[in-house]
């Protein structure tokens, strides 16, 4: 195996690590961003206000996209991995 290829499969593997993480990510984002105008704009200081409603979104937001993530990487393991094991 040389140098271009590691590089490349690693590079390949990062982009599907950010892909799978965007929509948990970015659901967690708007939430807390949401949950913090709340805080701010009623004064109320509570942590656990900030964490379970952020908690619970990216819950549902994983549930929810786990086929997409399960598929995701199905792909990337059989169309990569698997012929770089098997020597193809």
């Amino acid at each position: 195996m040389t140098e271009t290829i590691l590089f490349d499969t690693l590079r390949a593997a990062l982009w599907i690590a950010v892909q799978m993480s965007a929509p948990l990510l970015s659901v967690g984002l708007v939430v807390g961003l949401v949950v913090g105008l709340f805080q701010a704009l009623t004064s109320i200081q509570e942590n656990t206000l900030t964490f379970v409603p952020k908690a619970a979104a990216m819950m549902i937001v994983f549930w929810v996209s786990m086929s997409f993530m399960t598929s995701t990487l199905l792909t990337f393991f059989t169309a990569t991995i698997v012929p770089m094991i098997a020597g193809v």
